[in-house]
């Protein structure tokens, strides 16, 4: 008796939660569609792997997209660039630098795990690229194209899970392609 009380206990609480997750993703759309940056949101969803909540993260993480003057600068921003260490003229790479943006670089990885799929627009996929400009789209199935090849030959190389990172670091420049794709939108007033 014990037992199931406290199981319905805490089946009410997941219930509460999922009911509370619920309601603000409604009201994050609702947000998100009447922003100065909804264009910009649709076109970020027309990638594999990028749907509301990481587009809506990447918009109010990096702002405008277009303050960065190349995909290097927004890939350092987000710290997927490889560390370097130099003396004279040795050079030696090591792993990403981690000194950017955390939430952004965490979210390009979770991203980037699309890309061990084969290149292809589902149904979903196809829904979100309706309305968006062919020029993202183009930009979109390169994206696909180019992610899996490098996650593939990455994968059998140095391993699947370190591959991510490099695949991340290619995904940040296509979201900054898309960025610069978009026109500039407005910047509201503080």
């Amino acid at each position: 008796m014990l037992r199931r009380s406290r199981f319905d206990d805490y089946l009410a609480c997941v219930r509460a939660a999922l009911e509370r997750v619920r309601r603000l993703d409604a009201a994050l759309l609702d947000c998100g569609s009447a922003n100065p940056h909804a264009e910009l949101l649709r076109a970020l969803q027309a990638v594999r792997g990028v749907g509301f909540l990481t587009a809506v993260t990447i918009v109010a993480e990096a702002g405008d997209l277009q303050r960065f003057d190349s995909a290097a600068a927004f890939m350092a921003y987000v710290g997927l660039v490889p560390s370097e260490h130099s003396s004279g003229g040795s050079r030696r790479r090591g792993h990403i630098t981690k000194t950017g943006n955390r939430l952004l670089r965490h979210l390009l990885g979770e991203a980037a795990h699309h890309a061990r799929l084969q290149p292809a627009v589902g149904e979903a996929l196809r829904q979100r690229q309706h309305g968006v400009p062919a020029e993202v789209i183009q930009i979109s199935w390169c994206c696909q194209q180019r992610l899996h090849h490098k996650y593939r030959h990455l994968g059998g190389r140095i391993g699947r899970q370190r591959a991510i990172s490099p695949v991340a670091r290619e995904l940040a420049g296509f979201v900054w392609a898309i960025g610069h794709a978009v026109p500039r939108v407005a910047v509201l007033a503080a």
